[in-house]
């Protein structure tokens, strides 16, 4: 899961402090437009409802992606290990969450007699812990590295190793950053990497407008709940006093920019009073909190962001319905 300084919204990270959270909240609300990172989404409660909306019939990005690695696990693996068979090399995931998706190619390559080592990357101690748990029950013969680390960090103190690094950043977490931000993110992921070494981004592809706001906005009202919960968080956590009797959830997609962004909006003219911080923040009736940004691509578009950060697509796979592509990247 990336940690970003713009909105965000896809799987969740390890829960900030509430210093972190007080100072986050200050800012951006002195903001115009106001905003908070989706990021402080992941409480507890939030971890819980956001596994609900990957359930969700509308919210496809998971499940789409689930069944490409499964269909596309053998070409995949065989796109990002070297073309000697019995050469070592580091399978490194950006932000690993459960693994559940990454298991896949994982059980191929071992089944496959690959000699490779994971390693998981977070800032999180507490996210790796988990996640090497699960894989020592169910994949006691896997060698497992995790690092507690930056991205940019991490892949810097690999590069010094020898062997080809297979760089995972799945999901549709790329999509996160707004565009000038996802450029530098490319370009520092890319820069340690030598051209023997191979990228696998996933990116939710532009299709029917209607299905894509559904994901963000489904009908059972879980993904209001979810953004909803971030002011029950500041209520607890920084003793706000939200009455979300007075906020709607709203999400637009704009099919011109790819751009899906949620909001929190005040329904009336109210000031919102923070007892930990000291602060008193007045609000416009209709006036909004920019909580998410979620872009969606094209292919040829994809293609130009990896030009531009030095990068050549070498391989693309999708699913069926073209829903969402997972890319193989090569350093120039």
């Amino acid at each position: 899961m990336p940690h970003l300084s713009s909105p965000t919204s896809t799987e969740p990270v390890a829960p900030a402090s509430t210093t972190d959270l007080g100072q986050h909240v200050a800012d951006g609300l002195s903001r115009m437009p106001k905003m908070l990172s989706s990021m402080y989404f992941y409480d507890d409660e939030g971890s819980r409802l956001f596994q609900q909306i990957m359930a969700l019939p509308e919210y496809y990005p998971t499940r789409t992606e689930f069944a490409l690695l499964t269909t596309h696990q053998a070409a995949i693996a065989d796109a990002l290990r070297p073309a000697a068979a019995d050469e070592h090399f580091f399978l490194v995931e950006l932000g690993a969450g459960d693994g559940l998706k990454t298991k896949i190619l994982l059980r191929h390559l071992l089944a496959t007699n690959a000699r490779f080592t994971y390693v998981p990357v977070d800032i999180s101690t507490g996210a790796l812990d988990g996640l090497v748990a699960s894989l020592a029950d169910e994949l006691p013969t896997l060698p497992v590295e995790p690092v507690t680390a930056d991205y940019a960090d991490a892949l810097t103190l690999l590069a010094a190793r020898p062997g080809r690094k297979a760089v995972l950043f799945l999901g549709s977490n790329i999509g996160n950053f707004l565009p000038e931000d996802r450029h530098d993110f490319l370009r520092s992921v890319a820069r340690p990497l030598s051209s023997d070494d191979r990228l696998l981004i996933g990116f939710d592809l532009q299709k029917d407008p209607r299905l894509i706001r559904a994901a963000y906005d489904d009908t059972q009202g879980i993904t209001a709940d979810f953004n909803f919960n971030l002011l029950k968080r500041l209520n607890r956590e920084l003793g706000a006093n939200f009455d979300l009797a007075h906020w709607q959830h709203y999400t637009d997609y704009d099919p011109l920019s790819g751009a899906v962004r949620s909001f929190l909006v005040s329904t009336r003219a109210q000031t919102v009073q923070f007892a930990a911080l000291n602060l008193d923040v007045a609000f416009a009736a209709w006036e909004m909190i920019h909580t998410e940004n979620s872009y969606k691509f094209t292919l040829p578009q994809i293609k130009q962001l990896g030009q531009e950060a030095g990068l050549t697509l070498v391989h693309s796979f999708s699913d069926a319905q073209a829903y969402f592509a997972d890319v193989v990247l090569a350093p120039e």
